[in-house]
């Protein structure tokens, strides 16, 4: 019912997991992940159970062969059980039962595992594996979203459409650096989930990504004079204020301000 991919960043410090369903929610179900220790997928007949078992198999270091031979083999149902793992140092595995309703299967590599089941055919992961292979540089959000993306072009779950999810774990990258998780974005039901998670990266890209340090200009002189009499329009004394209430604080920076801050500001007093 499901197609996803499990990865680990070209860098070794980022996990994340993206996947789309014809089922409600699937991000509630499908992916975990922890910082340092890796991700994974559970899907078909998921068994919920193994993303805290997975995880804590990881965390000690376990490989990704290992972790998947462990959860199998101690599921009395596993014929109907699909999972991708990938661990600490990019070592990946993956299992497809074999009464997962068809087309199923799974493909993996260095740094990667990609699994689906009631898909269109083997398109569907061929897509979505060589779409991870030319990604590569691309940071990790970006990279498996277009995999997903791929999947969903290429015909993806031959039920339909109606949710999609994506989950990417670095240590240190939450809300204010204050948690590992980097991105926990959720389309639950949708007649396009795929491009509406996208719309969402963007959104949370504008709201949580971190200024380019050569982009950032001076807020001195004429702009500085700008900047003060469009905040003064809406009421403001401070760039600061206004950023906390319209949610641009991740791209504030003392002394200077980020063209796209800027550019929303000026949009704001048009």
């Amino acid at each position: 019912m499901t197609f996803s991919i499990v990865g680990r960043s070209d860098t070794g410090d980022a996990w994340g997991v993206a996947v789309a369903s014809k089922f409600l929610a699937v991000g509630s179900a499908v992916p975990a992940g922890a910082a340092g220790a890796g991700a994974l997928a559970t899907q078909a007949m998921a068994n919920l159970s193994y993303r805290g078992a997975g995880l804590a198999l990881l965390a000690q270091g376990r490989p990704a062969e290992q972790v998947v031979a462990a959860l199998t083999e101690a599921d009395a149902e596993r014929a109907h059980r699909q999972l991708g793992v990938v661990d600490a140092r990019g070592g990946s595995a993956g299992y497809t039962g074999a009464s997962c309703f068809p087309w199923a299967g799974h493909r993996v590599g260095a740094g990667y595992a990609c699994q689906g089941n009631i898909l269109t055919g083997p398109q569907v992961l061929e897509a979505v594996e060589r779409t991870w292979l030319d990604g590569a540089g691309l940071a990790l959000p970006h990279r498996l979203l277009a995999a997903l993306q791929a999947g969903d072009a290429a015909g993806g779950d031959r039920r339909g459409r109606q949710s999609a999810a994506l989950l990417v774990l670095r240590a240190g990258a939450g809300y204010g650096g204050l948690s590992d998780v980097e991105m926990d974005l959720r389309v639950d039901d949708h007649p396009d989930p795929c491009a509406e998670l996208g719309r969402l990266v963007d959104l949370h890209d504008l709201y949580f990504g971190t200024p380019e340090e050569a982009s950032l200009l001076e807020l001195e002189g004429e702009l500085a004079d700008e900047v003060r009499e469009r905040l003064a329009r809406l009421g403001y004394a401070t760039l600061q204020d206004w950023a906390g209430v319209e949610n641009y604080e991740m791209r504030m920076v003392t002394g200077r301000i980020d063209p796209l801050v800027l550019g929303k500001l000026r949009e704001a007093t048009s």
